[in-house]
């Protein structure tokens, strides 16, 4: 079952709600190609890498304070990760033009700088905001760290069937069984007031 890399202090976000869109390019180990979408459908994986509170917007940082003290920093201990949410991409805009960035503020807890970094990162490629749908897994998953998912990659693949049974063998299964965790009304507004930003 695929899975997306993303900050764990990111899938927090996600997972509370405060944020809906991703900003990707790909990582180092993706830098010709940049960054491709494997499944539209896909666990967050949680990760420390690169996670750093000075590319945090500052209404966020009480946040990511209490995080990294304790609240929710056992999702990687050791050799074990928690998986606590999935996602669905509702719709992809690739952009070159910086002035999209501000207007994409109010939808993830990065702040301009980070924003920026990513932008001008491998320039002949253009910046992807994926706009998500987020589901609360029924139960937390907790999976074993393997090795080989470390480094800048955005996808990994998750073998959760033989742990988890038949219903952790397929991700739409798995998506029927979830919440999201906006309601549809409030999602609907937050997605028609993206959507406007390309019109």
């Amino acid at each position: 079952m695929l899975a997306l890399k993303e900050w764990a202090i990111v899938c927090r976000a996600l997972e509370e709600g405060k944020q809906s869109i991703l900003l990707r390019k790909g990582g180092i180990l993706e830098y010709k190609k940049g960054f491709e979408i494997s499944q539209k459908i896909f666990l967050l994986y949680p990760t420390f890498e690169h996670q750093s509170k000075e590319y945090v917007q500052s209404n966020y940082l009480e946040n990511f304070e209490s995080f990294a003290k304790g609240d929710g920093s056992n999702i990687v201990q050791d050799k074990l990760n928690t998986l606590r949410i999935l996602a669905r991409i509702e719709t992809m805009h690739e952009f070159r033009d910086e002035t999209i960035l501000s207007k994409l503020e109010k939808y993830h807890i990065w702040n301009e700088r980070y924003a920026t970094l990513r932008m001008e990162y491998n320039p002949k490629k253009p910046m992807n905001a994926l706009f998500l749908r987020v589901y609360k897994l029924p139960k937390p998953i907790s999976i074993s760290v393997n090795p080989q998912w470390a480094g800048c990659k955005s996808w990994i693949d998750i073998d959760l069937a033989e742990k988890y049974r038949k219903s952790y063998s397929n991700i739409y299964e798995l998506l029927n069984e979830c919440e999201p965790v906006i309601k549809e009304d409030d999602f609907r507004k937050i997605y028609d007031n993206f959507m406007e930003i390309w019109n």
